[in-house]
């Protein structure tokens, strides 16, 4: 009798079992979808339409609004009772430094005859860093035409031309090649500057500088009466004179910061893997020289991939049932800037990258209106096949109700363009999940929160949210897809992490 029941008992439980694995493969379970109730378009809008408030101004790296975010992001992985993992909280610091070069020791004046033209740096654009002192020296009028029939007229001079036929900049490109001392870039269609050169962050790990600009001295000039100058000069050189000082840039240290939270998995053995889930949380800031709004606000680029860092790590705090596998949450620093932050994660990793199966990277996710049309209910991951993730978000869509595809012309040429780069650099299988490739106000002002699809952001949020629980109750890691000859560096950067 005692036999019996055990066999009846062990007969029920194995059915239970088999049950709850065909509704798990084939459906959401409660626990699972319970959670991904949670993720809501309320909360995203407004999460989204502080993160890109012109109070953070851009968000550029460094800067103040930048620093305001950080602190947001964190104060929302802490409420969400995620547990902090950086060096600092939840910050995860890079000591780094800026050089700037000081605008109050700035000097230029053009001198011709009785007339002195003094330009401030608001009236200037430069182009490069070099500091230089120089007084009274003589200035050569140049043209576009000097610069293939007269090369020497311009090497080692002060030169003052005009962009006829060329943008500043790409005069700017035609005039390096020539080694002027200093070149004055006539511009009459614009009436203010962008000032000195932009501050140059330096990462004192590899002495390597972002936003660094090539020799000699360039600088384009936004004054009409230069260019009345320039009219009355004779070609060659002139009796114009001009006094130059661009002080030497000083140097001042900065704290970028990555901002990190764990939800730690519950299974004995794979609770030490981690699928890293991140987006960039700076923009490009504020463009001075710009008439009425100069604040680029970044709302979809990336605000909409932070505010859905943030929701989706809210929302899985709410499983009952904790998924094996660890989730990192993390917002980073410098994307726009060349990937600094998730360079930085790469060198300096909180949790070992031989241990890592997965990095999905969110960004412009939040925007339908696509320059291909509406993409509503759509969302794709660039590399869609450098990796087994595709089938996976393309399963967790079908349960979302979001058809998860790859874009035969972006998926492979995009796949650089994120910072998922840097962890695929590593090794690790990284993505970066998209809605929209391109769509209006890409890097311009208008990219505001109100232009967001709320709706739309949390059903892509649900399914990254439901791939991501996927990976992360898998038995089996993500690998790269070796038949693809486009990963081939990729397979043996995980091969040397895993030591094979």
């Amino acid at each position: 009798m005692r036999f019996k029941l055990l066999f009846l008992t062990v007969l029920i439980l194995s059915g239970l079992t088999a049950i709850a694995g065909r509704q798990e493969a084939g459906s959401i379970s409660p626990d699972v979808n319970q959670a991904l109730d949670h993720i809501s378009a309320d909360s995203l809008r407004g999460h989204l339409s502080f993160i890109s408030s012109d109070l953070l101004e851009g968000r550029a790296t460094p800067s103040p609004g930048l620093d305001i975010a950080a602190e947001y992001i964190a104060a929302q992985f802490r409420r969400a009772g995620l547990e902090p993992v950086g060096d600092d909280g939840y910050f995860q610091t890079a000591n780094w430094k800026l050089a700037e070069t000081p605008a109050d020791g700035f000097v230029l004046k053009l001198k011709n005859g009785g007339e002195t033209i003094s330009l401030t740096p608001r009236q200037i654009s430069a182009l490069s860093d070099k500091s230089v002192s120089i007084e009274d020296a003589v200035l050569v009028k140049a043209s576009v035409e000097d610069l293939t029939s007269d090369a020497a007229k311009v090497a080692g001079k002060v030169v003052i031309i005009e962009a006829v036929g060329a943008t500043p900049n790409e005069l700017a490109r035609k005039l390096s090649l020539l080694n002027p001392a200093v070149a004055l870039i006539v511009d009459r269609s614009t009436s203010a500057g962008r000032g000195l050169a932009a501050p140059r962050l330096i990462d004192p790990e590899n002495i390597r500088a972002a936003g660094g600009a090539p020799f000699p001295l360039m600088m384009i000039l936004h004054e009409k009466r230069v260019g009345a100058l320039y009219d009355a000069l004779p070609s060659g050189e002139t009796a114009a004179r001009v006094d130059l000082t661009v002080p030497s840039r000083v140097e001042r240290p900065v704290k970028l910061r990555n901002v990190i939270a764990l939800l730690r998995g519950s299974d004995p053995v794979l609770k030490e893997t981690y699928v890293l889930v991140t987006a960039h949380y700076d923009h490009v800031g504020v463009r001075p020289d710009m008439a009425g709004d100069n604040i680029f606000n970044g709302a979809n680029d990336d605000g909409s991939g932070t505010v859905s860092v943030i929701e989706i790590a809210s929302a899985l705090t709410k499983l009952k049932h904790r998924p094996k596998r660890s989730l990192v949450f993390m917002t980073v620093f410098g994307e726009e800037r060349g990937l600094l932050g998730s360079r930085y994660y790469g060198r300096h990793p909180v949790f070992p990258l031989a241990k890592t199966i997965a990095d999905i990277n969110l960004e412009q996710v939040g925007r339908t209106d696509s320059s291909e049309g509406s993409q509503v209910g759509r969302a794709t991951l660039t590399g869609f096949d450098f990796s087994d993730l595709g089938p996976t978000f393309k399963r967790a869509g079908e349960l979302t109700g979001v058809e998860v595809y790859k874009h035969e012309q972006n998926s492979d040429s995009f796949f650089g363009r994120s910072d998922n780069q840097a962890l695929a650099d590593a090794g690790i299988p990284a993505h970066t999940l998209c809605v929209a490739f391109v769509y209006p106000d890409y890097h311009k002002v208008g990219d505001h929160w109100d232009k967001v699809d709320y709706a739309n952001l949390a059903r892509t949020d649900r399914m990254v949210a439901l791939a991501l629980w996927m990976m992360a109750t898998s038995e089996t890691a993500p690998k790269w897809n070796e038949a693809n000859p486009k990963t081939a560096r990729y397979v043996e950067a995980w091969k040397k992490l895993q030591g094979l």
